[in-house]
C-alpha cells in the first residue's frame, strides 16, 4: 500500500482586493513588473499590457510579507461592467514562478469570485483564457463561449459564468 503525502500548505499572504485609486506607487511598479516577467518575457509575446483599462480596474494582489523584501505572489484584475460590457471581466490571471504548484492560482480564483459576488451580485462573469486553461477555469464554473482563436501567438477562449 503507497500513501501520499499531504499537500503543502498554502502560505499565508497578505491579500489586497483595491481599486486603482487606491493603490499604492509601489503597488503599481510591482503589478506592472509581474505581468511583464509573467506575460512578456516568459511568455515571449510583446504586446501592449499597459492598455489604459487599468485605471477603471479592481485589482487582486497575493502579497508575501515573509521575507526581507515583500514580493507579489500572485495577481489579477478586475473589469467592471459597463455601457459596452454587461460581465465583469476577469483577467492578467498570474502567479509568479516562485509560487506555482502551491494551488495559489485556485485561491485567487476562489477569493475572486467571492469578492465579485459581493461587489456585484448577480453578474456574470467572463475571462479570456489561455486554451490550455480551459480545465482550471472550467472547475470554477466557467464554460467556452467562442471558439479558440489566436492572441497575440497564443491559443485563447472565451468562457463566462453566470
Amino acid at each position: 500500500m503507497t500513501t501520499q503525502s499531504p499537500a503543502l500548505p498554502l502560505p499565508q499572504f497578505d491579500w489586497r482586493w483595491k481599486a486603482f485609486d487606491a493603490l499604492e506607487t509601489r503597488e503599481v511598479y510591482e503589478m506592472l513588473k509581474v505581468r511583464s516577467e509573467v506575460f512578456v518575457v516568459e511568455q515571449n509575446c510583446v504586446y501592449g499590457d499597459i492598455d489604459g483599462l487599468d485605471a477603471a480596474a479592481w485589482h487582486l494582489f497575493a502579497w508575501d510579507t515573509a521575507g526581507e523584501r515583500p514580493a507579489i505572489a500572485g495577481y489579477l484584475r478586475v473589469l467592471l461592467p459597463d455601457s459596452s460590457d454587461p460581465d465583469v471581466r476577469i483577467g492578467r490571471v498570474l502567479t509568479t514562478a516562485g509560487y506555482r504548484g502551491i494551488k495559489l492560482g485556485n485561491a485567487l480564483l476562489e477569493r475572486v469570485i467571492r469578492l465579485i459576488g459581493q461587489q456585484w451580485p448577480h453578474v456574470p462573469m467572463r475571462l479570456h483564457a489561455q486554451a490550455h486553461l480551459q480545465k482550471f477555469y472550467g472547475a470554477f464554473g466557467f464554460e467556452p463561449v467562442s471558439d479558440i482563436h489566436d492572441e497575440d501567438g497564443i491559443p485563447h477562449i472565451w468562457m463566462r459564468s453566470e
